[in-house]
């Protein structure tokens, strides 16, 4: 008998659960101080079902038009999970994240944390969490604030923002830079940003491919996709 779609995902899960074991005690770390975010795009609804049924309590998609219905179609089915918005994040679209958004972890601008700022006061009962994307190597065009330049001013902003929370950080790592090398640069970045924000604690870093890297330097959250859901064209 094939094997059914949430036994797929429990067989995944498990195998995930045990690498971030793995990569804390190698890094002499409690393995409760990391979290996983599933990341679920291109996954139907029903996999986020499935995967809150065995106990994931986070989950992030990178397109608001996809992850609006989704999120709705979860909660249809009285399955609750945090939402993270991972993804580059327009302006005009700050006013859907907001209603379904828990956390967005890719303000790399005041302009688009100011647009933010305002949809959450007038759509929201609390404040929005925010992750500031770092790019580590300063090649803005990919993404991300400048360690070098707008990333602790963004801080403050968020910091002071009435309708945001600051959380803390987010990266990926880039292509051309070894992992370890990638998140040991975020850790320093991080660790400054939390001498002005000592609330500002997360740090998103490290994918299927690099989880283990992250974790050695001090990800509390990783991001996993591939590894927990299988390739897309292999759903049946």
């Amino acid at each position: 008998m094939p094997q059914s779609r949430r036994d797929e995902l429990a067989a995944s899960l498990t195998e995930v659960r045990e690498r971030i074991v793995r990569a804390c005690v190698a890094a002499d770390r409690d393995p409760g101080s990391v979290s996983l975010v599933a990341i679920t795009k291109t996954y139907p609804a029903s996999d986020v079902v499935h995967l809150a049924a065995l106990g994931v309590t986070d989950v992030g998609e990178n397109k608001d038009q996809e992850a609006a219905a989704k999120a709705a179609s979860v909660s249809a089915e009285d399955a609750a999970v945090r939402w993270h918005f991972v993804g580059q994040l327009q302006r005009n679209k700050a006013r859907s994240v907001v209603t379904y958004a828990d956390v967005v972890e890719s303000v790399d601008s005041v302009r688009l944390a100011s647009a933010l700022d305002s949809a959450a006061q007038r759509l929201r009962e609390r404040p929005l969490e925010v992750l500031l994307q770092v790019s580590i190597d300063g090649d803005t065009a990919r993404g991300g604030a400048d360690p070098g330049g707008d990333l602790f001013p963004l801080a403050d902003f968020v910091a002071g923002a009435e309708g945001l929370r600051l959380g803390g950080v987010m990266a990926v790592a880039p292509r051309e830079w070894e992992p370890s090398r990638a998140f040991a640069a975020l850790a320093d970045i991080a660790t400054r940003l939390r001498a002005d924000h000592p609330d500002a604690t997360v740090v998103s870093a490290g994918m299927s491919g690099d989880l283990e890297a992250a974790v050695a330097h001090g990800a509390t959250h990783v991001r996993i996709g591939t590894s927990l859901l299988g390739m897309r064209n292999t759903l049946r």
